[in-house]
C-alpha cells in the first residue's frame, strides 16, 4: 500500500522544508510515500470562506482514487499516542485498499464533500499549529510509527 500526503499551498519556510525532506527521505526505507501539494487558490481574497473550502475540496478529491482510505488531519479528530498511532497505521495497512491518503486542508478546513469522502480524522494535538508545521510533525510521527512497527530503537518508552 502506498501512502499519499495531500496538502494545500507551499511550506514556505526553509527550516520546515528541510525537516519535511529529512523525514520523507527516512520514510522511503519503510513505505512508498508521495507528497502532493495543491497550489493556493488564485484570487482567494475575492472568495467567501465556503467558496474557498469548496474549491480546495474539489482539488483534494481530484487527487484521490476509488478504494483510497482518506484520513483527514483535523483538530476534531482522534488523538493517539505514538504507539497507538503505529497500531492505527498497521490496522490501515492490514485492511487493504489502494492508498492510505492523509490530508491537511487549507486555513479554513475542509468542505462537506471532503468530510463525506473521509474514512476518518486524526488530530496531532489539542494545540493549534500552522498547516506548514503540521506537515513536518506528521512526517516525523509517521516515521516514528514505522520504526515502532519494525521494532527499531528510534522511539523510547
Amino acid at each position: 500500500m502506498k501512502v499519499k500526503f495531500i496538502c494545500i499551498g507551499k511550506t514556505g519556510k526553509a527550516f520546515l522544508e528541510a525537516g519535511e525532506k529529512e523525514y520523507l527521505d527516512r520514510l522511503k526505507h519503510y513505505v512508498s510515500i508521495e507528497r502532493i501539494e495543491i497550489p493556493d487558490l488564485k484570487n482567494a481574497k475575492n472568495l467567501t470562506i465556503p467558496q474557498i473550502k469548496e474549491l480546495e475540496g474539489k482539488e483534494i478529491l481530484s487527487k484521490t482514487q476509488q478504494g483510497d482510505q482518506l484520513i483527514l488531519l483535523d483538530e476534531n479528530g482522534n488523538q493517539y499516542s505514538s504507539v497507538a498511532f503505529s497500531q492505527f497505521i498497521q490496522q490501515k495497512f492490514n485492511s487493504g485498499g489502494k492508498n492510505l491518503v492523509f490530508v491537511v486542508g487549507g486555513a479554513y478546513g475542509f468542505s462537506e464533500a471532503v468530510y463525506a469522502a473521509a474514512n476518518g480524522k486524526i488530530s496531532l494535538s489539542k494545540m493549534t499549529f500552522s498547516h506548514q508545521m503540521i506537515r513536518m510533525i506528521f512526517f516525523e510521527q509517521l516515521y516514528r510509527a514505522m520504526t515502532i512497527l519494525k521494532g527499531e530503537p528510534y522511539h523510547h518508552q
